[in-house]
């Protein structure tokens, strides 16, 4: 039975991203369907796929799941060939902690810095308040340890669910031009080579969609992260 993901806009959905990132790093066949945030179309139609309301969702038959970790884990234990964790058993602790770390943390780069693949911007670290710069600086931090330890080329080692969920940051640094000490632009590197990513960027410039308080950089609430995108 074929996957289908639902997903919101490809420039603006940071969950979205990781969700299909996963699928296509899985190998996993599936179908999407795009609902573009905030329009009419979403808010007369994500109430079909979900509770929450949110995206991603993942159906897999008659059954919907929705979030990103649980949809990882879903597929996971469906599919032993998809994406998991390494097999060095400090490095598999490591990327728990980080990935953990991420789907619940950095509140304040993921309103001031929200996602938008396709724009560019130049953006001093000292533009953003001083709860943004600490979220950049820890995951510096993150990504520099995790190459330092388990010698690339990722985070611990081998491509795991800590890289999926690091991705989205990875191009936002790249959109906010983000300067990074050399082994955490290793990441943002590596990450930009995957052609799963290279698609999805080149997706996010093919859609017509515009988010204003993104594009002018004024989140509004809490960034692109309001439909847990």
């Amino acid at each position: 039975m074929v996957l289908t993901l639902v997903i919101g806009n490809k420039n603006y959905s940071s969950w979205s991203l990781r969700a299909g990132l996963f699928l296509q790093e899985s190998g996993l066949a599936f179908e999407e369907v795009r609902l573009p945030l905030f329009t009419e179309q979403w808010f007369q139609t994500i109430g079909q796929y979900t509770p929450a309301g949110r995206v991603p969702v993942l159906l897999d038959g008659d059954l919907a799941i929705w979030d990103s970790t649980a949809i990882m884990g879903h597929l996971q234990e469906r599919h032993p060939e998809a994406v998991g964790w390494p097999s060095d058993s400090r490095a598999r602790a490591y990327t728990r902690s980080i990935a953990a770390e991420m789907h619940s943390g950095f509140l304040a780069l993921r309103e001031e810095l929200p996602q938008n693949i396709r724009a560019r911007h130049n953006r001093d670290r000292r533009d953003f308040s001083s709860s943004a710069q600490k979220d950049i600086e820890r995951i510096e931090t993150i990504w520099q340890t995790g190459y330092q330890q388990y010698g690339g080329p990722w985070l611990g080692g081998e491509f795991s669910v800590a890289d999926v969920m690091y991705a989205p940051v990875a191009m936002r640094f790249v959109t906010y031009g983000i300067q990074l000490a050399p082994a955490a632009q290793q990441f943002v590197s590596a990450i930009q080579a995957l052609p799963s990513i290279q698609q999805w960027a080149k997706d996010s410039e093919a859609e017509s969609e515009v988010l204003s308080f993104i594009d002018n950089l004024n989140a509004a609430g809490t960034g692109d992260d309001a439909a847990a995108v």
